[in-house]
């Protein structure tokens, strides 16, 4: 059976470049919703993530507004598999971030040219409204299998 990881080696798993699944609850018949994020988090701090509705409704927005909590789980696909899922509150939300702020995420999954250019393109987007959420971790849940495969 894959046992949790300790306390840091968690906060490390989560604070190397993954990209998240991020799940909040519905609020219909509709099961919950889940999709990828870029993320930012140091160990001890709290998780970032930033959206754009892109002049659209987003369901996501909609429903982080109503529960005000969510969960955020990364893993390593390959063996040995391990996982890190964050239940958290959220406790800000900036609108729109500063470029910098999206630049410190978006850095972390692109080159510099890349980054730049996605940042400034989510913030002219016309219509649309850029997100920046702060997560406080609450709860942590992990595995992971590196004894078992050794």
């Amino acid at each position: 059976m894959p046992g949790p990881m300790s306390e840091q080696g968690r906060q490390d798993f989560l604070a190397a470049i993954h990209v998240g699944t991020l799940s909040v609850a519905s609020i219909d018949e509709r099961p919950p919703l889940a999709v990828p994020v870029f993320y930012h988090y140091e160990p001890g701090g709290d998780l970032t993530f930033f959206t754009n509705t892109h002049g659209r409704q987003s369901r996501k927005v909609g429903l982080i507004a109503k529960h005000g909590v969510l969960s955020l789980s990364v893993q390593h696909e390959e063996l040995p598999y391990k996982y890190v899922t964050v239940e958290g509150t959220v406790t800000g939300i900036e609108q729109p971030p500063t470029a910098e702020r999206m630049l410190a995420i978006t850095r972390r999954y692109m080159p510099e040219e890349f980054a730049q250019s996605f940042v400034q393109q989510e913030l002219a987007h016309p219509g649309g409204t850029v997100l920046m959420y702060t997560v406080r971790p609450d709860r942590w849940h992990s595995a992971d299998m590196s004894e078992e495969v050794a």
